[in-house]
Protein backbone atom coordinates (compact mmCIF):
# COMPACT_ATOMS: atom_id res chain seq x y z
CA UNK A 1 0.00 0.00 0.00
CA UNK A 2 1.30 3.54 -0.66
CA UNK A 3 1.68 6.18 1.77
CA UNK A 4 1.71 9.65 1.09
CA UNK A 5 3.82 12.65 2.28
CA UNK A 6 1.70 14.63 5.37
CA UNK A 7 2.22 17.61 7.18
CA UNK A 8 3.82 16.90 10.85
CA UNK A 9 1.83 19.86 12.47
CA UNK A 10 -1.17 17.68 10.88
CA UNK A 11 -0.76 14.25 12.77
CA UNK A 12 -2.93 15.02 15.75
CA UNK A 13 -6.03 14.43 13.20
CA UNK A 14 -5.27 11.01 13.25
CA UNK A 15 -3.58 10.47 16.76
CA UNK A 16 -6.45 12.55 18.61
CA UNK A 17 -9.20 9.86 18.79
CA UNK A 18 -10.37 10.54 22.47
CA UNK A 19 -13.86 12.34 22.73
CA UNK A 20 -14.16 15.12 23.01
CA UNK A 21 -15.30 16.46 26.74
CA UNK A 22 -16.63 19.05 28.48
CA UNK A 23 -14.40 20.42 31.57
CA UNK A 24 -16.88 22.05 34.30
CA UNK A 25 -14.47 24.28 36.93
CA UNK A 26 -15.39 26.41 39.79
CA UNK A 27 -13.56 29.01 41.49
CA UNK A 28 -14.25 32.36 43.54
CA UNK A 29 -17.96 31.79 43.15
CA UNK A 30 -18.08 31.56 39.06
CA UNK A 31 -18.71 28.26 37.04
CA UNK A 32 -17.43 27.64 33.70
CA UNK A 33 -17.30 25.19 30.85
CA UNK A 34 -14.27 24.09 28.20
CA UNK A 35 -14.32 21.83 25.08
CA UNK A 36 -11.09 19.28 25.52
CA UNK A 37 -10.14 16.61 23.15
CA UNK A 38 -6.88 15.93 24.31
CA UNK A 39 -6.82 13.49 27.37
CA UNK A 40 -5.78 10.23 28.18
CA UNK A 41 -6.45 7.67 30.02
CA UNK A 42 -3.08 7.28 32.18
CA UNK A 43 -3.19 4.49 34.78
CA UNK A 44 -6.86 2.09 35.80
CA UNK A 45 -5.78 2.40 39.42
CA UNK A 46 -6.26 4.40 40.96
CA UNK A 47 -7.84 6.40 37.91
CA UNK A 48 -5.76 9.05 36.04
CA UNK A 49 -6.83 11.18 33.37
CA UNK A 50 -4.27 13.33 31.69
CA UNK A 51 -5.25 16.84 30.02
CA UNK A 52 -3.54 19.29 28.02
CA UNK A 53 -5.44 22.51 29.24
CA UNK A 54 -3.29 25.68 27.24
CA UNK A 55 -2.36 27.97 29.49
CA UNK A 56 -4.40 30.64 27.35
CA UNK A 57 -7.78 29.06 28.36
CA UNK A 58 -10.28 30.87 30.99
CA UNK A 59 -10.49 27.04 32.60
CA UNK A 60 -6.66 26.90 33.23
CA UNK A 61 -6.19 28.87 35.92
CA UNK A 62 -9.57 28.47 37.23
CA UNK A 63 -8.53 24.68 37.79
CA UNK A 64 -4.80 25.26 38.68
CA UNK A 65 -6.67 27.90 41.70
CA UNK A 66 -9.22 24.96 43.23
CA UNK A 67 -7.39 21.70 42.17
CA UNK A 68 -10.69 20.32 41.01
CA UNK A 69 -12.61 19.72 37.78
CA UNK A 70 -15.24 17.87 36.80
CA UNK A 71 -14.65 16.06 32.80
CA UNK A 72 -18.52 15.59 31.01
CA UNK A 73 -19.12 13.39 28.36
CA UNK A 74 -21.42 14.72 26.02
CA UNK A 75 -23.20 12.71 23.35
CA UNK A 76 -23.29 13.97 19.84
CA UNK A 77 -26.42 15.65 19.81
CA UNK A 78 -24.80 18.52 21.76
CA UNK A 79 -22.41 18.44 18.74
CA UNK A 80 -22.94 22.30 18.09
CA UNK A 81 -23.59 23.51 21.75
CA UNK A 82 -19.44 21.68 22.10
CA UNK A 83 -18.56 23.42 19.52
CA UNK A 84 -19.98 26.72 20.20
CA UNK A 85 -18.39 26.25 23.50
CA UNK A 86 -14.76 25.80 22.39
CA UNK A 87 -15.25 29.12 20.37
CA UNK A 88 -16.00 31.52 23.33
CA UNK A 89 -14.32 32.60 26.81
CA UNK A 90 -15.18 31.78 29.87
CA UNK A 91 -13.78 35.00 30.74
CA UNK A 92 -16.93 37.14 29.61
CA UNK A 93 -19.58 34.87 29.00
CA UNK A 94 -21.81 32.35 31.44
CA UNK A 95 -21.62 29.18 29.40
CA UNK A 96 -23.90 27.59 31.47
CA UNK A 97 -26.69 30.34 30.46
CA UNK A 98 -25.54 30.70 27.45
CA UNK A 99 -25.90 27.29 26.11
CA UNK A 100 -29.00 26.50 28.26
CA UNK A 101 -26.89 23.81 30.32
CA UNK A 102 -27.67 22.98 34.06
CA UNK A 103 -24.90 22.91 36.81
CA UNK A 104 -25.57 19.59 38.38
CA UNK A 105 -23.74 19.58 42.10
CA UNK A 106 -21.22 17.18 42.07
CA UNK A 107 -20.22 14.59 45.12
CA UNK A 108 -16.48 15.03 45.85
CA UNK A 109 -15.44 18.00 44.10
CA UNK A 110 -16.34 21.87 43.71
CA UNK A 111 -17.28 22.09 40.21
CA UNK A 112 -20.56 21.36 39.07
CA UNK A 113 -20.97 18.62 36.27
CA UNK A 114 -23.18 19.01 33.33
CA UNK A 115 -26.57 17.44 33.89
CA UNK A 116 -26.87 17.29 30.29
CA UNK A 117 -24.18 14.71 29.92
CA UNK A 118 -23.58 11.23 29.67
CA UNK A 119 -21.54 11.12 32.04
CA UNK A 120 -19.65 13.23 34.50
CA UNK A 121 -15.82 12.14 35.78
CA UNK A 122 -15.25 14.58 39.10
CA UNK A 123 -11.57 14.98 39.22
CA UNK A 124 -9.20 16.48 41.60
CA UNK A 125 -5.56 17.35 40.41
CA UNK A 126 -3.12 14.12 41.00
CA UNK A 127 -0.03 15.50 39.92
CA UNK A 128 0.49 19.16 38.97
CA UNK A 129 4.32 18.54 38.23
CA UNK A 130 4.08 18.99 34.00
CA UNK A 131 1.58 21.96 34.75
CA UNK A 132 3.79 24.76 34.34
CA UNK A 133 6.03 23.83 31.62
CA UNK A 134 3.67 21.97 29.39
CA UNK A 135 0.07 22.70 30.52
CA UNK A 136 -0.49 18.79 31.19
CA UNK A 137 -2.87 18.26 34.18
CA UNK A 138 -3.06 15.06 35.97
CA UNK A 139 -5.88 14.51 37.16
CA UNK A 140 -7.32 11.55 39.64
CA UNK A 141 -11.04 10.44 38.99
CA UNK A 142 -12.69 10.59 42.78
CA UNK A 143 -16.36 10.12 41.86
CA UNK A 144 -17.68 8.95 38.19
CA UNK A 145 -21.53 8.94 37.50
CA UNK A 146 -22.77 7.99 34.24
CA UNK A 147 -26.80 7.92 32.71
CA UNK A 148 -26.83 4.23 32.18
CA UNK A 149 -25.32 1.00 32.92
CA UNK A 150 -26.06 -0.92 29.53
CA UNK A 151 -26.02 1.83 26.57
CA UNK A 152 -22.93 3.12 24.57
CA UNK A 153 -22.95 6.60 24.32
CA UNK A 154 -22.45 8.24 20.65
CA UNK A 155 -19.55 10.16 21.18
CA UNK A 156 -18.09 12.74 18.55
CA UNK A 157 -13.91 12.81 18.28
CA UNK A 158 -12.52 16.70 17.12
CA UNK A 159 -10.19 16.46 14.07
CA UNK A 160 -9.12 20.14 13.49
CA UNK A 161 -10.67 22.66 11.72
CA UNK A 162 -13.82 22.51 12.81
CA UNK A 163 -14.10 18.94 11.45
CA UNK A 164 -15.14 15.97 14.36
CA UNK A 165 -15.83 12.39 13.38
CA UNK A 166 -18.56 10.33 15.09
CA UNK A 167 -18.73 7.37 16.82
CA UNK A 168 -19.82 4.12 14.68
CA UNK A 169 -21.30 0.96 15.65
CA UNK A 170 -19.63 -1.05 19.09
CA UNK A 171 -17.65 -4.61 17.60
CA UNK A 172 -17.50 -6.69 20.63
CA UNK A 173 -14.12 -9.00 21.24
CA UNK A 174 -14.27 -9.69 24.85
CA UNK A 175 -13.10 -13.37 24.31
CA UNK A 176 -9.96 -12.37 23.33
CA UNK A 177 -9.21 -10.16 26.40
CA UNK A 178 -9.76 -12.60 28.73
CA UNK A 179 -7.11 -14.55 30.26
CA UNK A 180 -7.32 -17.78 31.43
CA UNK A 181 -5.08 -19.07 34.12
Amino acid sequence: MKKYPYPVSEVRRFLEPGPIVLISSHWQGKDNIMTLGWQTVMEFSPSLIGCMISAGNHSFEMIKASRDCVINLPEVELLDTVAQIGNCSGSDTDKFTRFGLTPEPAQSVGAPAVAECFASFECQIYDDALVDNYNFFIFEVVCARVKSLTDWPQTMHYTGDGIFRLDGETVNRHQWFTKVS
